[in-house]
């Protein structure tokens, strides 16, 4: 992993692919952590978490999550999932948050030297195109050694270094999950 201790650097995590990516490699993140271990390689300016959330009367499992990350030290980044019913009646949630970050990653382009992208959507591939025209250098965190792996082809090749989810969770584990060995695939 290439960080330099002077460059300023901002991380945009894309909540619901960090999450998937962790469970599916049996473990759980701990966020205080996941700043430390980046405050420890580098300047970072901001440390944005992008979440969609249902606005129900219901309690929420995200809830104490987004409140946490608030009072230390991330950039919470939310707008209302929407509800819906699909063709087999099964009840699901859609909330994309691309456009958010997308936007925001844009607007801090100017002020950073460094974006670290946690998510495997191919769709940022011109997002990071756009950023490194600009001078940023980035970097996606996302995984090959999931079942899928979480990471599209392109984003990977798009960005100036590709990080293994895998090899730098030791730094940020909370805790393995039970019944979930970490997957290795080669």
């Amino acid at each position: 992993m290439f960080f330099q201790p002077e460059e300023r650097l901002c991380l945009f995590i894309d909540g619901t692919s960090l999450y998937s990516a962790s469970r599916n490699l049996g473990f759980e993140v701990d966020y205080r952590k996941l700043l430390q271990f980046f405050r420890s390689k580098s300047n970072v300016l901001r440390a944005y978490y992008y979440s969609a959330v249902l606005d129900t009367e219901e309690y929420s499992p995200l809830k104490p999550l987004t409140d946490w990350l608030v009072y230390n030290g991330y950039s919470l980044v939310t707008k209302n999932a929407r509800e819906f019913i699909d063709h087999n009646g099964r009840r699901r949630v859609r909330g994309n948050m691309d456009v958010e970050l997308a936007v925001d990653m844009m607007e801090m382009a100017p002020r950073i030297d460094h974006a670290v992208l946690f998510s495997g959507d191919s769709d940022f591939r011109r997002l990071l195109e756009s950023v490194q025209r600009q001078g940023v250098r980035t970097t996606v965190v996302g995984s090959i050694k999931t079942t899928p792996p979480l990471i599209g082809d392109e984003l990977r090749r798009q960005a100036d270094q590709f990080v293994e989810l895998a090899d730098i969770a030791t730094h940020f584990m909370r805790r393995h999950l039970e019944n979930r060995p970490p997957r290795h695939n080669a």
